[in-house]
């Protein structure tokens, strides 16, 4: 599925200030889950990921990573999903992997959420994680996960590159 940019002023890198609309995530950030799998979400996107209302959503993604996403950006998401038909298998896989394991979280008042176990379990989140912007939402990643998939997107050589990205520069 392909993400498409809400409105959002986050072309500085800093967070959103209007209502309803979301940020532009980026960057990444090394953190620690503590004791009891709490995650503190770096100052600088605490309030553009609570969007206001202290809460977001963290659901499974296929690659085996978490999505994190503000409440107002994820809600169109699950409805586009869900609109989907579900006499395709497939359709119907994703629906259960990516919905079914969605959990509202909220961010408390030291800016931390608690990653539900079921979902730490999925994506093998221990201890060190990193915490990746990809626009208006995060991937959360196990540090090592991370760690072999960022050397496995380095890895292709010219030949390999999707023919979308023909003619693309950084």
């Amino acid at each position: 599925m392909a993400d498409r940019a809400l409105d959002g002023d986050g072309a500085n890198g800093g967070p959103g200030n209007g209502a309803g609309r979301t940020s532009d995530f980026r960057g990444i950030a090394t953190l620690t889950l503590d004791a009891k799998g709490r995650l503190a979400v770096p100052t600088r996107h605490r309030e553009a990921l609570g969007n206001g209302h202290g809460r977001v959503v963290i659901t499974a993604d296929p690659s085996r990573c978490l999505l994190v996403y503000p409440l107002d950006a994820w809600e169109p998401i699950q409805a586009r999903l869900m609109a989907l038909s579900s006499f395709d298998e497939r359709i119907r896989a994703l629906q259960r992997l990516i919905v079914g394991h969605a959990d509202d979280v909220d961010i408390d008042a030291q800016g931390r959420v608690l990653v539900p176990p079921p979902l730490r379990d999925y994506a093998s989140l221990a201890r060190d994680v990193v915490l990746v912007g990809q626009g208006r939402r995060f991937e959360l990643w196990d540090a090592a996960a991370w760690a072999a998939q960022t050397a496995r997107a380095i890895a292709f050589d010219a030949g390999g590159l999707p023919p979308e990205l023909a003619g693309f520069s950084l």
